[in-house]
């Protein structure tokens, strides 16, 4: 397990826009939250243990904060060619399975995990109502088998500040997870 660092988008950036297929085929787009205090942009995938370690604090987070309308979206932007595990099809039954209260898009072009930046999953995107960036980095501080427990504590935090139309705290840390599958010879040169 190769442990790569999120890049830091540069706050204030503006949502790169996205149009994906969900498990079930159906296109979502940026459009689809319009008018939402904050969008979180999560980019996921089925088989990574950064990922299956704070699963389920990521649903409840998303059961937490979805009646206070923010708009949440899983992306998976990995090679399904190279990493069948994280093909549509099985995108659809990890979704099921760990009982995602929302949409898990796959990104088969990776363009927009380009466009974002995206270097790891998980990698957290937090972006206000006008859909500027005000938070990237961790979900928290608990890594699979550090022993601190999984809380959300970060992204939490960060959600609560702007739906107080607060300041988010420029003190971000990057996450860290499992490196985005890149096709071959399609890998970002934000890594060069």
């Amino acid at each position: 397990m190769v442990a790569v660092h999120s890049t830091m988008l540069p706050l204030g950036t503006k949502a790169p826009f996205f149009r994906l297929p969900d498990t079930g085929g159906k296109q979502v787009s940026m459009n689809d939250f319009a008018g939402a205090p904050a969008l979180l942009v999560m980019f996921l995938c089925n088989h990574c243990p950064y990922v299956k370690h704070i699963q389920a604090q990521v649903v409840q987070m998303a059961r937490d904060y979805q009646p206070r309308r923010v708009a949440l979206v899983g992306i998976s932007s990995n090679d399904a060619e190279s990493y069948p595990a994280d093909s549509p099809a099985r995108m659809a039954v990890e979704a099921r399975a760990a009982g995602y209260v929302f949409p898990y898009l796959y990104d088969e072009t990776q363009m927009v995990a380009k466009a974002y930046r995206a270097a790891c999953t998980p990698d957290f995107f937090l972006f206000d109502s006008q859909q500027r960036l005000v938070y990237r980095g961790q979900f928290d501080d608990s890594r699979p088998g550090n022993g601190v427990p999984v809380t959300g504590r970060d992204v939490r935090a960060a959600l609560d500040a702007v739906l107080a139309g607060q300041p988010v705290s420029a003190t971000q840390t990057p996450s860290i997870g499992c490196n985005i599958k890149w096709k071959p010879g399609n890998d970002p040169d934000y890594f060069r």
